[in-house]
């Protein structure tokens, strides 16, 4: 079993183009580290987190680990739709284990704490992401490069963000869930 690690943004159009570079992503590591069953370890964000969760659970041959940045009733709160919110608690009953991770003292610190959990514990870490450094503390882009000094094996699936200080995504176009691996073995 092959431990997979997820970061991503949160705010995702073209989801069908994203959704083909996830399955790819799986295909392929199944195919370069030799194993048919994964492990996840996500946060259960929105977005990219769960998509990619979904994904690989709907192939049968996944385990989800998830690790919560905050207690569960305050990471809730960050789920704006009581949608959302029911959407990640029925993925977090699907979980073989809930790690709750240390208090922060920041909700940003807890974040980045999250990232670098999942770095620490994963084989291969997919990224949907813009290539962009990050917007925040523990953002997308931090994660993905802390994997890249690592030479953490990477599935990178691009992936638009959203305008800073909005919640206006946007897309690569043509570039949008196109896969770029790096450091997998040959």
């Amino acid at each position: 079993m092959i431990t997979i690690g997820v970061t991503g943004h949160r705010f995702l159009i073209e989801v069908d183009k994203i959704t083909v570079g996830i399955d790819q992503s799986l295909d392929n590591i199944e195919k370069a580290f030799g194993e048919t069953s994964f492990r996840v370890i996500s946060p259960l964000a929105e977005g990219a987190d769960r998509l990619v969760v979904q994904r690989a659970m709907d192939r049968g041959n996944a385990a989800l680990v998830v690790s919560l940045p905050l207690p569960k009733e305050e990471y809730l709160k960050d789920f704006q739709t009581q949608g959302s919110q029911e959407e990640f608690l029925e993925l977090l009953d699907q979980a073989e284990e809930v790690l709750t991770l240390p208090p922060a003292p920041t909700r940003e610190e807890a974040y980045a704490s999250a990232g670098h959990y999942l770095l620490d514990h994963c084989q291969v870490l997919i990224a949907i992401w813009d290539g962009q450094d990050a917007q925040r503390v523990g953002g997308t882009g931090e994660i993905a490069a802390a994997a890249r000094r690592r030479k953490l094996p990477l599935a990178w699936i691009q992936a638009g963000n959203r305008k800073p200080g909005t919640e206006e995504p946007t897309t690569l176009g043509e570039n949008q869930g196109r896969v770029i691996y790096e450091n997998f073995p040959d």
